[in-house]
């Protein structure tokens, strides 16, 4: 009996429960989205980030400026996946975080502040983004290949 001989008849005999598995992890990531929506939310309203009302414009700008920073991490020839610490007493990087270089940097970090103000205002917002996401997802999988010719 081959490997996968062995998976399916693994499969076979416990089908209930590796079904009642798959559906469980399948909610537990379906939550997921939507508990750090929750969790990001919670954290600016601690922080004062909502003792005033935001205007939907401000939230988008400060969107915009997370992906700029993304975007001069790159031109700073960082790679796209590199996390460095600054020092945030005299702006001083390195690899490693420490005691003083604890402030992460790098185009992940920025591409993360942009998610993280996505779900913050949504959480504010009421918007269900894990659902919206899943539409849209559905939606481009039936989009013709390069939908729309543009160059960029």
């Amino acid at each position: 009996m081959d490997r996968l001989d062995q998976i399916i008849s693994e499969f076979q005999n416990n089908e209930e429960e590796v079904l009642a598995l798959l559906v469980e992890l399948k909610q537990r990531r379906e939550s997921d989205i939507s508990e750090m929506v929750k969790s990001v939310h919670q954290n600016a309203k601690e922080h004062g980030w909502w003792e005033e009302e935001r205007l939907f414009g401000e939230i988008i700008a400060l969107c915009h400026s997370e992906l700029s920073e993304a975007l001069e991490e790159h031109r700073n020839n960082r790679k796209p996946n590199e996390i460095y610490y600054r020092d945030s007493k005299n702006g001083a990087t390195a690899t490693w975080k420490s005691e003083n270089f604890n402030k992460p940097e790098g185009v992940p970090i920025e591409l993360a502040d942009v998610i993280i103000r996505i779900f913050d205002y949504c959480g504010h917002a009421n918007i269900d983004i894990k659902s919206a996401i899943v539409e849209k997802m559905q939606y481009n999988k039936g989009r013709p290949y390069k939908h729309g010719g543009k160059v960029i």
